[in-house]
C-alpha cells in the first residue's frame, strides 16, 4: 500500500474514532480503510512513530 502524501514520513496512523492504529508499511492494512480515515479527517500520528506509543495513547491494533 502506498501512503498518503501526508504521512509519507509516518508508519502509524490512528483512527480518533475507533481508538485503533494501523501500519501503513503492512500490505494488509485495507486502503479503504485508510482512505475513510482520511476522509473523516479522524486521523492522529504518533510521536515516536512506534506502535508502543499509540498503545501509550490507548490505541489498538486494527
Amino acid at each position: 500500500m502506498d501512503r498518503p502524501t501526508r504521512f509519507e514520513h509516518f508508519r502509524w496512523l490512528g483512527d480518533k474514532r475507533t481508538q485503533r492504529v494501523y501500519d501503513l508499511d503492512d500490505d494488509a492494512t485495507d486502503p479503504e480503510v485508510v482512505a475513510d480515515i482520511l476522509a473523516a479527517e479522524s486521523f492522529l500520528c504518533f510521536g515516536p512513530d512506534t506502535l508502543a506509543e499509540a498503545r501509550n495513547r490507548g490505541y489498538r491494533p486494527g
